[in-house]
């Protein structure tokens, strides 16, 4: 009787190679275990959102592509490239800046591109350029683009009022809302189109790759894949709009209408993939004939310096962060007295930084509550306790703008939960002024957060039981009441 025996295939490291992997391994846990608060937000985002969702294969995909294109180094060695260590100094910088702003995607991307310079650095430009795509593919672990939501918003909105002109349908605009004679439709965040168009902007810098070898071809493509998704998503609304005009119900248009739009953008890419074959080039494997070459390794201190250098950076930076908020959130808040009108409720909340939130029952219905930071408290934990607060994170929350004569600040965030059962304004009070928060409001605070500031920056939220049509009117009451107006909010911040 014979046994049949099967070998599983080895990966051979050429010893070229051995030494500097082994040195990038390490700088590159060491990178991990610095920006761990970066990859801990990303991975929740990937999970909460579905625009993100495919994030979770972008690590695979990049180890299959630089597994496809290993061709490519047979006749490469490692060369380590020390004016790698220079590229990563403005990341470093970005990064700082965008801790002290609160936007935490400009945070990770400033790491990714921290560990460009490291890949950059240790294995030298000739390696790095044959493994650009693999390495630059990583940057899709980003969850970025959340800020393109109110533009995407706003173009399905103009793309409707268009379409509807066009069919002859009558209807009333206001915000991001439609109405029709048989309802009402909300271009809501989900419903932009943004889950659409990060996933098809992933897709196509894949298929690009595998399928095309020309620069021009690999970017015609991207482009048409991108603004194809964007027009698609408009169309998309428009058909849930006109399909509840013909149903003589907006509900039933609406009605498994985010099944409707995977169905859609599915078709979309096929066509896309059709599309994109009669021009294919991949005929030929990356690193195809290329010989291969047995020259010594690099000198380990050569490896050693960008492995060292930029990691450093990257523990200064963080180190340095960490003190500025440390000393910001060792700072206790000045919790107020209830204002005239209002009577104080028990249960408020605790926010990172040292955050505080106290709740007033005030009149005609209207829930106060005030979340309070210590004077140099950078933006992120203040805007994300007034998202939370505000319910905009409630999943499929309706979220609009809305204009209050005589308050300040004019401009504030109406925020309705999907089934109508609470609306919400929310703004923010920052160095004695009110504001809906935006850049200016970020970059005052973090000038607060460096050189320091007395006042208390706010997030304040009034809530009302209800839908928009009877809770907005109370809310709009109440803020231009001023039970907490300027100078009330002015006392509570000092």
């Amino acid at each position: 009787m014979s046994v049949v025996t099967s070998r599983v295939p080895r990966i051979d490291i050429p010893a070229r190679y051995r030494a500097s992997l082994g040195v990038l391994g390490m700088a590159l846990a060491v990178m991990a275990a610095l920006f761990h608060a970066e990859i801990v937000a990303a991975v929740q985002v990937w999970s909460a959102s579905t625009a993100y969702n495919h994030c979770f294969l972008i690590l695979p995909i990049a180890v299959w592509l630089a597994w496809d294109r290993r061709g490519r180094l047979r006749g490469l060695t490692p060369a380590p490239e020390a004016l790698a260590i220079l590229l990563a100094v403005p990341f470093a910088i970005g990064w700082l800046a965008a801790d002290r702003l609160g936007i935490m995607e400009g945070r990770q991307l400033a790491a990714m591109g921290m560990v460009q310079a490291l890949l950059l650095g240790v294995l030298g430009r000739r390696v790095y350029r044959a493994m650009a795509a693999p390495f630059l593919y990583l940057i899709f672990l980003v969850p970025f683009g959340g800020f393109l939501v109110p533009a995407l918003q706003q173009f399905t909105t103009d793309f409707v009022d268009a379409g509807l002109r066009v069919l002859g349908i009558a209807y009333f605009t206001h915000g991001y809302t439609i109405e029709i004679a048989q309802g009402a439709f909300h271009i809501a965040e989900a419903c932009a189109g943004l889950r659409f168009l990060i996933a098809a902007i992933a897709f196509s810098v894949l298929y690009a790759l595998l399928i095309f070898r020309s620069t021009t071809r690999r970017l015609t493509f991207i482009a048409v894949a991108v603004t194809v998704p964007v027009i698609a998503n408009g169309f998309r609304a428009l058909g849930i709009v006109w399909l509840g005009h013909e149903l003589g119900s907006a509900k039933a248009g609406a009605t498994d209408h985010v099944l409707y739009g995977y169905i859609f953008f599915s078709i979309v890419l096929f066509i896309l993939i059709l599309l994109g074959l009669p021009f294919r080039q991949d005929g030929t494997r990356p690193g195809a004939g290329v010989a291969a070459v047995d020259e010594p390794s690099p000198a380990m201190r050569a490896s050693l310096m960008p492995a060292v250098a930029i990691p450093g950076f990257a523990l200064v930076i963080v180190g340095l962060a960490g003190i500025v908020s440390a000393q910001a959130a060792a700072t206790a808040v000045r919790l107020p007295l209830a204002p005239a009108g209002c009577t104080a409720l028990t249960g408020g909340a605790r926010f990172p930084a040292g955050g505080r939130a106290v709740r007033f029952a005030c009149a005609d219905g209207v829930t106060a509550t005030i979340a309070l930071f210590p004077p140099r408290t950078d933006p992120k934990p203040l805007f994300d306790a007034r998202r939370k607060l505000s319910l905009a994170d409630t999943r499929e929350a309706f979220i609009n703008y809305v204009e209050i004569p005589r308050a300040d600040p004019g401009l504030w965030t109406l925020v309705t939960t999907k089934h109508m059962n609470h609306t919400t304004l929310s703004a923010l009070f920052v160095d004695g002024r009110g504001t809906n928060g935006n850049l200016r409001t970020r970059l005052r605070l973090a000038w607060a957060d460096l050189f320091g500031h007395p006042s208390q920056p706010i997030a304040m939220v009034f809530e009302a039981a209800g839908p928009r049509a009877t809770a907005l009117p109370k809310l709009e009451a109440f803020v231009q009441g001023q039970t907490l107006g300027t100078a009330v909010l002015g006392r509570m911040a000092r």
